[in-house]
C-alpha cells in the first residue's frame, strides 16, 4: 500500500496539476477542467469511472497507487471523456459490454504509454494487468472491438453481459494474460444525460481542444494528431438517417372545421374533426453487387426500422438491386418488426442504380422517400429521381451523389 501524508483528494488534485504543468499535456488543460472530479467511498466505484463528463475515483484504489500510476489513471479517464467513448461507441456496448469496455481501454492505454516513455505516467502496480497489447496500436475502438469479437472464446462464461455502471469484465469472458479494464465505464450515466447536456458537453470539449492546441502551438510543445482530428467535422450517419426519415415521412395530424365532427352535430354542437395526412411508404434500396456484408446490412436495417417505429409510414418497401431490381419486399407496420430477420437479399451482379427509379415508375410505386445503401461505385449515373432521396455510401468517402442528400458510413463504426 502506498502511504503519503496527503489525503486522497489532495493527491488527486496534485496529479491533475502535474499533468496540466507538463509540456506535452498543455493542450489537455481545458479538458481537465470539464466536469466534476470526486474521490468516493461508494462501493459501486471500486476503482475509477467516468460518465463522459464527470470522474469518480475509489478512495481505497487511489491509496494503492504511486504518483505516476495515479497520473496514468487520471489521463485514462480524461481520454475517455475527450474521445466521447461512452456516446460514440454506445452501439458496441449494447452488443457486448465487456468487449466494448476492453476495446476503448486498449486504445487509451496504448496512447498514454506511448506518450510517457519518460515514466511520468506508468501502467504499473495494480494497473499492470489493464488492457494493453501492441497488436492494436494504430487502431480505433471499433477496429479493436471487431478483432476482439472475432477472437472471442465461445462457451459458458463468455457472454459479455454488463451490469451496473459498467462492466469491469469479471465473469464475462477473459483476455490473454488475465488482462481486464482497471476502471468502470458509466454507460448508464452517459445515457441519462439530456440531449442538451450532451450538446453542451460536446461544445465544451471542442472549445477546450481548440484553445488547448492554440496554447500548445504558442509555447512550442507541438500538436497532437488525435486532438487535431477531433476538430474535424464528425457526422453521425444514424442521426442523418433519423432526421431524413422524420422530415420526409412524418404525418401531419391536425383538426379542421371544414369537416365537422358528426358525433356532436345531432346535439347542435359544431366541433372540428381530426384529420391525418396519409404518409406514403418508405423505400429502402440496397446495393447487392457484393460489397455490403450481412453485419452492415443488419445494422442498417435495424436503424431504419427503429426510426420507422416512430414516424409510422404506410409501409417499408425493400428493393435489392445490382443492374436491375432483383427482389421486392413489402412490409406493413405490423410486419416491420420482423424486417431484419425476414429479409432475403438477392443479386450479386454489376452496380447500376438507375434501375431503381425506373422500377418505381414502371410499377407505379408512390413512395414518400427513398434511402439508398450503396458503396457508390456505380456503372452509369445516379438516376432520375422524383422523390426525396438519401444516399448512404459505405466505405467510399470520395464519392458524393449529385442528386438528393449524401451521408458517408464507415463500416467499422456500424
Amino acid at each position: 500500500m502506498f502511504v503519503q501524508n496527503l489525503t486522497e483528494e489532495q493527491r488527486l488534485s496534485k496529479a491533475v496539476v502535474s499533468i496540466m504543468s507538463n509540456e506535452k499535456y498543455i493542450a489537455l488543460a481545458g479538458v481537465l477542467m470539464i466536469g466534476d472530479r470526486t474521490v468516493t467511498d461508494d462501493p459501486k466505484v471500486p476503482t475509477a469511472c467516468t460518465n463522459g463528463r464527470d470522474e469518480f475515483y475509489g478512495r481505497e484504489f487511489v491509496k494503492q497507487l504511486t504518483d505516476p500510476e495515479l497520473r496514468f489513471l487520471v489521463l485514462h479517464e480524461v481520454y475517455h471523456k475527450l474521445f466521447k467513448h461512452l456516446t460514440t461507441w454506445r452501439h458496441l456496448y449494447d452488443e457486448d459490454p465487456h468487449l466494448a469496455n476492453c476495446a476503448n481501454d486498449f486504445v487509451i492505454n496504448l496512447k498514454i504509454a506511448a506518450e510517457n516513455g519518460d515514466g511520468f505516467a506508468t501502467m504499473t502496480g495494480v494497473l499492470k494487468n489493464g488492457c494493453y497489447d501492441e497488436q492494436y496500436r494504430g487502431m480505433d475502438s471499433a477496429q479493436v472491438y471487431k478483432s476482439l469479437r472475432k477472437n472471442k472464446p465461445q462457451g459458458p462464461g463468455n457472454g459479455g453481459s454488463g451490469t451496473g455502471n459498467g462492466d469491469t469484465g469479471n465473469g464475462s469472458g477473459s483476455l490473454p494474460n488475465g488482462q481486464q479494464p482497471f476502471d468502470d465505464h458509466d454507460w448508464d450515466g452517459a445515457k441519462e444525460m439530456s440531449d442538451e447536456e450532451k450538446r453542451e458537453l460536446g461544445r465544451e470539449l471542442e472549445e477546450a481542444v481548440r484553445q488547448g492546441l492554440l496554447t500548445a502551438g504558442k509555447v512550442g510543445s507541438g500538436g497532437d494528431r488525435d486532438l487535431e482530428d477531433l476538430l474535424k467535422p464528425q457526422i453521425d450517419w444514424r442521426q442523418v438517417l433519423r432526421e431524413f426519415i422524420t422530415d420526409t415521412c412524418s404525418g401531419k395530424d391536425y383538426s379542421t372545421y371544414r369537416k365537422p365532427n358528426r358525433r356532436y352535430l345531432s346535439s347542435g354542437i359544431y366541433m372540428p374533426s381530426g384529420v391525418t395526412e396519409q404518409v406514403g411508404e418508405l423505400v429502402v434500396a440496397i446495393d447487392t453487387s457484393g460489397s455490403i456484408g450481412g453485419r452492415e446490412l443488419s445494422a442498417f436495417l435495424t436503424e431504419v426500422k427503429e426510426v420507422v417505429d416512430t414516424v409510422k409510414p404506410a409501409g417499408i418497401r425493400v428493393l435489392y438491386w445490382d443492374t436491375e431490381v432483383c427482389r421486392d419486399e413489402y412490409y406493413n407496420l405490423e410486419d416491420a418488426g420482423t424486417l431484419v430477420e425476414s429479409t432475403k437479399p438477392e443479386g450479386g451482379g454489376g452496380t447500376c442504380v438507375e434501375c431503381v427509379p425506373k422500377y418505381l415508375q414502371e410499377k407505379n410505386i408512390n413512395a414518400q422517400a427513398c434511402i439508398v445503401l450503396t458503396d457508390g461505385y456505380l456503372f452509369g449515373g445516379w438516376g432520375n429521381w422524383s422523390l426525396p432521396t438519401l444516399w448512404c455510401i459505405l466505405d467510399n468517402e470520395e464519392t458524393t451523389s449529385d442528386v438528393g442528400k449524401t451521408v458517408h458510413i464507415n463500416s467499422e463504426y456500424m
